[in-house]
């Protein structure tokens, strides 16, 4: 039977998605803490069946995770993004689900915009070409294998108006960039700089993915959205694989409907061995990170702090960060 005068009992299912040199500072009041550095999604129900409050950045957790888990009374997500949490069933059982905010505001903008560089000026593409030996052969001060294009003056289309979406807008700006949003709903704030998503992919040289992953944007960039860009931009996307039919992005990029893309996501992490993208990994105008815009040391940090203090605040009765479903 279990003891509910004992101290709550925390379990953290993913250590290991946090780097191992970031601070987590103790939780302030009495509990026990339970730490895995991974958890697979057959392990999740029977890890938090006795928690009452659980931490979890990636680790997914379904209704029927829930079922098995009477005493939870708070899921801390290590993360901004919850499309891994069933929101419906804890709001069904009253299970309170904060997540992370506004840690990432220079790292993910400053790694969106390292890979615009990189792929508008072939960085990557120009570094292997000279460890090839291909300067070597050139007999010439410079060679021009691949293209080089200034950003300036060019036109960025941002999809997803918070807050990464507009610091990254920010720093197009300053670069001399033109910048639209695309307009949401029945949102648009009627600005000239909001417009409809077909309207943005044709004019821009550059698309930014910055939107949450919902049902309503799933694939969001399909075929029929490569067809439309007709300026042949770069693809970038920090936010969720999901976004993007990946399948359709590789036929776009190796039939030349955009010049490039930098993913810093896909919709299934690690890549798989069977992944489409695993056709375009040495392709000259695509760059794929391993799911780390997000993690300068500085944002791990301020992520790691904003963590314990919604759980703190949540012990405290006063809930802070909360998600609600749809």
């Amino acid at each position: 039977m279990t003891d509910l005068s004992a101290p709550p009992r925390v379990v953290f299912l993913d250590r290991a998605t946090l780097s191992p040199h970031i601070r987590l500072r103790p939780l302030p009041f009495d509990h026990q803490m339970q730490t895995y550095e991974r958890s697979s999604p057959a392990e999740i129900a029977q890890r938090i069946c006795d928690a009452e409050i659980v931490v979890t950045n990636k680790a997914p957790i379904t209704a029927q995770d829930l079922a098995q888990a009477p005493r939870l009374r708070m899921i801390a997500v290590a993360a901004t993004g919850t499309d891994n949490i069933d929101l419906h069933a804890c709001a069904a059982r009253g299970i309170v689900v904060s997540h992370i905010r506004g840690y990432a505001l220079n790292t993910v903008p400053e790694h969106t915009f390292a890979l615009i560089f990189a792929l508008r000026r072939s960085l990557v593409a120009y570094r292997e070409a000279v460890r090839k030996g291909r300067w070597l052969a050139s007999g010439q001060f410079c060679f021009f294998d691949f293209p080089i294009r200034d950003l300036k003056g060019s036109t960025l289309g941002i999809v997803g108006a918070g807050a990464l979406g507009q610091a990254t807008a920010a720093i197009g700006r300053a670069l001399g960039l033109r910048v639209l949003f695309a307009a949401h709903g029945n949102r648009a704030s009627g600005d000239d700089d909001y417009v409809p998503l077909d309207t943005l992919l044709a004019q821009s040289d550059i698309v930014s993915l910055h939107c949450p992953l919902t049902p309503d944007t799933r694939h969001l960039i399909d075929a029929t959205a490569f067809s439309r860009m007709t300026r042949r931009p770069l693809l970038i996307n920090t936010a969720r694989g999901g976004l993007v039919d990946e399948a359709a992005l590789v036929d776009a990029l190796k039939s030349g409907q955009i010049s490039g893309a930098g993913f810093d996501v896909v919709s299934e992490e690690p890549l798989p061995a069977q992944h489409p993208f695993q056709a375009i990994l040495g392709h000259p105008g695509f760059i794929l990170t391993p799911h780390v815009a997000w993690a300068s040391d500085e944002a791990m940090q301020a992520l790691a702090d904003q963590l314990i203090d919604n759980i703190a605040a949540f012990h405290a009765g006063q809930p802070r960060h909360v998600v609600k479903p749809d």
